[in-house]
């Protein structure tokens, strides 16, 4: 059984139609990549997924019988972290419990991704990696066994996506759930299945394809 399935889901912004019956489905211990032009609809589809969004029609199903909110950890594009307050503050309002928040850091998550180093940092003084890496630190707050990442190496250097995907191999190994849209052919290594959204339609694609036939492959639907 799917950890993720998705069934026939549409989505539009007044008369634009922007998803036209989205089918998707991820297991436990697998990635699941996302290509497509800026603009295709793999920020609704994300939103949506995350509970941030009502589709208007279709069906989403969790196998964890949750919501959202207390399965799915979500990283938009965009980012959401609070300027004017330190890493530690902003982790604070993601974990409730103090108790997991510093096990996190001593040894777990936050640990692995080096967010203990950057407790008491601005989020203003971050680089692009290091808020990338406290963002998604954020997300996980409760252990959600499914992450959803919109463009995760959007402002990294090699070393930062060299970092944030070693990570991520490690969540799977966990049994963890990734849902990932990029414009990286270097995340696609990360993928165990990759889908192509073009038009508001998505189909699977040859997770190998690179290149000139990838980008035939996502605008030939």
């Amino acid at each position: 059984m799917a950890r993720v399935a998705v069934k026939n889901v549409f989505s539009s912004y007044g008369k634009q139609q922007v998803l036209k019956g989205v089918d998707l489905s991820a297991d436990a211990g697998q990635c699941v990549g996302i290509v497509g032009e800026n603009g295709c609809g793999k920020s609704t589809f994300f939103n949506i997924l995350a509970g941030l969004r009502k589709a208007d029609s279709g069906e989403i199903y969790f196998d964890t019988g949750k919501s959202p909110a207390e399965c799915v950890g979500y990283v938009p594009q965009e980012g959401f972290l609070m300027d004017g307050l330190r890493v530690i503050d902003n982790l604070s309002l993601w974990y409730h419990d103090k108790k997991e928040l510093r096990q996190s850091l001593e040894q777990g998550f936050l640990n692995e991704l080096g967010v203990d180093q950057m407790c008491r940092m601005r989020i203003e003084k971050l680089s692009g990696g290091m808020k990338k890496r406290v963002s998604i630190g954020c997300a996980l707050a409760g252990n959600p066994p499914i992450l959803i990442l919109d463009e995760p190496d959007a402002a990294l250097d090699l070393l930062g996506k060299a970092e944030i995907r070693g990570y991520l191999v490690r969540y799977k190994e966990q049994g963890g759930t990734i849902l990932l849209a990029t414009h990286e052919e270097s995340d696609l290594e990360l993928c165990d299945k990759v889908y192509a959204l073009h038009n508001g339609k998505i189909k699977e694609i040859d997770r190998t394809l690179r290149g000139e036939a990838l980008i035939n492959e996502i605008i030939n639907q």
